[in-house]
C-alpha cells in the first residue's frame, strides 16, 4: 500500500466520528429549540414574575448579547485548552442555567439566568463546530457533517414550537427551560467516550485586554441595531454603533501588534476564507430581513392568526433541512463553486418570484418563492461554512467558527435592522400617495408608522374609511415586500458570479486539506471515568 493510499484512509472518518457527529447534534438541536420557545412562553412567564416591558425586552435579548459577545473569546478559549473541554464545560453551565431559569422568581432573576444561557451558549455552537473540522478531514465527509449540523439547527426551530406548545399545555412556563437538561446530561455522559480532544501545540497566553476589547466593539454595535429595528432612527443606538466600530477598530490593531492574538487576523487573508465569510453575511442579511417581512405579510396583509402564519413557515424550514443534504451529492459532478453559485441561482429565481406577490394571490406566491429561496441559499450556507473551516488551520478551527457564527450574528442584527428599513420606507412612501381622503389627517400620520400602526389607527374609524385606509395600508406594505424581494434578487445573482470567480481562482477545491492536525495535538476519547 502507497503513503497515498496511507493517507486517504486515515482522512476517512470511522463510525467513531459519525457517532460523535451524533453527539454533536444534541448541543445544536437545544441551542435552536431553546431560541424558539422563549418566544412561545413569554406572555406566561411575564405575568407569573410580573415582567414589564423592558425586561421582557432584556429577557429576550441579554442572551443574544452576550452570545454574540463571546463566541469569538470562546472560539479561540477552545483553541487553547481544548475544543471537547470547552464544549463539556459549556454543557454544564448550560445545564445549571437553565434550572436557574426555569425556577426564577423575579425578572432579575431570570436576566441573570438568561445571560448566564448566553455565555454558555457562546461555548458550544464554536466548540462543535471546530470538532466537526477536527473529526471529519475528508473535504466530502466534512460537508456531509456541516449538512447534518445545519440540518440539526433547523431542525430544532421546527420542532422547538411543538415541544414549546405541548409544555406550557400541561406545565408551568419554566419546563420550557428544562428541555436543556437531560439533552445536555446526554452530552456530559457521551462526550468523553465518541469525541476527539483537540488542542492547539503552543497555545500562547489569553490577552485580557483583547477579550475586554471584544466585548465592548461587539455589544454596543448589537444593541444599537436592534434598537433601530425596532424603534427606527433615534440617537441613543446610532451613538452606539458608532462607539462600537471605533473600539472595534482598536482592537483589530491591537490584534495585529501583539504575539498572541484573540483574532487570528491571517484567516481573513486567505481568499477562501475571506470569501465564504462575506458571502455568508450578506446573503444572512438579506435572509433574516426578509424573514420577519413574511411574518409581517402573513399576519398583517393577510390577517392570518400566529398560529397559521406559523404553520405556512414551516414549509422554508424543511426545504432547508433537504437541501443542506445536496451539496455532497451534487460533489460527485460539480465543483465547489459551481454548486455555490447554483445555490444562490435558485434563491435569486426564489426571490423574484415573491416581487409578484399581490393582494389576491394569498401565502402561496410569496411563501412558493421563499421556501425556493431557502432551499437555494442552504447550497452554499453548508458548502461555504465547510471550506471555510477547510480553509483555516486546525489549531485554528474554532477561532474560524467563532468568527463564522458571530458574523451569523451580525448578519441577523444588520438586515432586521436594513432590510426591514428598506422596506418601511417604501411603505411610507407609497402610503402618503395614496392615503384616502376620508383618513383623519391624524389617523394617516399613525398609520405611516407601519403597517401594525394602521391597524390601530383603523380600529378608531368609521367602517369605510378604516377598509380603505387598511386597503391602501397593505397595498404599501406588499409593495415594500415587492422591493426588498428584487433586491434580494439582485445580491443573489451577484453573489453567484463573485463566488463562482473569486472561489475558482482562490483555490476552492473538493481535495483533501493538506493542513492537518498533528498527532500530538489530538487525543482519543477517553472512557467516562477520566478527566474530561
Amino acid at each position: 500500500m502507497t503513503r497515498t493510499q496511507v493517507e486517504a484512509d486515515a482522512a476517512v472518518a470511522t463510525r467513531r466520528e459519525w457517532v460523535g457527529l451524533g453527539v454533536l447534534a444534541l448541543p445544536t438541536l437545544l441551542l435552536s429549540i431553546d431560541v424558539s420557545v422563549l418566544f412561545l412562553a413569554l406572555p406566561q412567564l411575564s405575568a407569573a414574575i410580573d415582567a414589564d416591558a423592558t425586561q421582557q425586552l432584556w429577557i429576550l435579548d441579554i442572551y443574544s448579547f452576550l452570545l454574540a459577545g463571546l463566541l469569538v473569546t470562546m472560539g479561540n478559549l477552545g483553541d487553547r485548552i481544548g475544543r471537547r473541554r470547552l464544549l463539556l464545560i459549556g454543557g454544564s453551565m448550560f445545564a445549571a442555567a437553565s434550572v436557574l431559569a426555569a425556577f426564577s422568581t423575579t425578572p432579575e432573576m431570570l436576566i441573570a439566568a438568561r445571560a448566564l444561557l448566553g455565555i454558555a451558549g457562546a461555548t458550544l455552537a464554536p466548540s462543535t463546530m471546530a470538532l466537526i473540522r477536527n473529526m471529519f478531514h475528508d473535504p466530502r465527509q466534512m460537508g456531509i457533517a456541516i449538512g447534518v449540523w445545519f440540518s440539526c439547527f433547523m431542525g430544532g426551530m421546527l420542532v422547538g414550537p411543538l415541544i414549546g406548545g405541548a409544555l406550557l399545555e400541561h406545565f408551568w412556563w419554566g419546563s420550557v427551560f428544562l428541555i436543556g437538561v437531560p439533552v445536555m446530561g446526554l452530552l456530559l455522559v457521551l462526550g468523553p467516550i465518541f469525541l476527539p480532544e483537540y488542542r492547539a501545540a503552543d497555545p500562547g497566553r489569553i490577552d485580557l485586554v483583547s477579550v475586554a476589547l471584544s466585548l465592548a466593539a461587539i455589544l454596543p454595535v448589537v444593541w444599537g441595531l436592534k434598537d433601530l429595528a425596532r424603534n427606527g432612527l433615534q440617537v441613543a443606538p446610532a451613538v452606539a454603533i458608532i462607539i462600537g466600530i471605533s473600539i472595534g477598530v482598536l482592537f483589530v490593531r491591537r490584534q495585529s501588534r501583539i504575539g498572541d492574538p484573540l483574532l487570528d487576523l491571517g484567516l481573513f487573508r486567505n481568499r477562501v476564507f475571506g470569501t465564504a465569510l462575506g458571502t455568508m453575511l450578506v446573503a444572512g442579511i438579506i435572509m433574516s430581513g426578509f424573514s420577519l417581512l413574511i411574518a409581517l405579510y402573513l399576519q398583517s396583509v393577510l390577517g392570518l392568526s400566529p398560529l397559521v402564519a406559523g404553520l405556512w413557515l414551516i414549509p422554508q424550514s424543511i426545504a432547508m433541512i433537504i437541501g443542506f443534504q445536496v451539496p455532497p451529492l451534487l460533489a460527485k459532478w460539480l465543483s465547489a463553486p459551481t454548486i455555490v453559485a447554483l445555490g444562490f441561482g435558485l434563491g435569486a429565481i426564489g426571490f423574484a418570484l415573491v416581487t409578484q406577490t399581490g393582494l389576491v394571490d394569498g401565502p402561496v406566491l410569496i411563501i412558493g418563492g421563499f421556501v425556493l429561496a431557502c432551499f437555494g441559499l442552504s447550497f452554499p450556507m453548508s458548502l461555504l461554512t465547510a471550506l471555510m473551516l477547510g480553509a483555516a488551520p486546525p489549531e485554528k478551527a474554532g477561532s474560524a467558527a467563532a468568527v463564522n457564527e458571530t458574523a451569523n450574528e451580525f448578519g441577523i442584527a444588520i438586515g432586521i435592522a436594513v432590510i426591514g428599513s428598506l422596506a418601511n420606507l417604501v411603505y411610507r412612501v407609497q402610503l402618503a400617495a395614496t392615503l384616502p381622503l376620508s383618513v383623519p389627517d391624524d389617523s394617516g400620520r399613525d398609520a405611516l408608522d407601519g403597517i401594525t400602526s394602521a391597524a390601530t389607527a383603523a380600529g378608531g374609524l368609521p367602517a369605510e374609511a378604516a377598509g380603505a385606509l387598511l386597503d391602501a395600508a397593505r397595498a404599501a406594505f406588499t409593495a415594500g415586500v415587492g422591493v426588498a424581494a428584487g433586491i434580494g434578487s439582485a445580491v443573489f445573482v451577484t453573489l453567484a458570479v463573485l463566488t463562482a470567480i473569486l472561489l475558482r481562482t482562490g483555490g476552492a477545491t473538493t481535495e483533501r486539506s493538506t493542513t492537518e492536525p498533528s498527532a500530538s495535538t489530538i487525543e482519543q476519547p477517553r472512557p467516562t471515568g477520566e478527566s474530561a
